[in-house]
């Protein structure tokens, strides 16, 4: 790896994918307060994010609906209310 072309707090961070429950430890320089410890006895920064390559559809070749706001469910309701409409027209 090249000198300085890091910035200072580059380390390795453990990835937690929170739909998978998968974990990867990659060199990041983003910022946690919460620390877990890795299969090699180290402890390391944790980060969690709701998609990664082990959840992601495109990666996965499995459909699946990953809503944590709510937006499927206010989706299809609007959905099913417009098409209240057409019925009645």
């Amino acid at each position: 790896m090249k000198k300085d072309i890091h910035p200072e707090n580059y380390r390795m961070v453990i990835f937690h994918d929170n739909s998978s429950g998968e974990r990867f430890l990659i060199g990041s320089a983003i910022e946690s307060t919460e620390t877990e410890k890795w299969t090699d006895g180290n402890e390391y920064s944790v980060v969690r994010v709701d998609v990664s390559s082990a959840s992601h559809p495109f990666y996965t070749g499995q459909e699946k609906v990953m809503d944590t706001a709510g937006r499927v469910e206010r989706f299809k309701a609007r959905q099913q209310k417009a098409g209240g409409r057409k019925a009645k027209a």
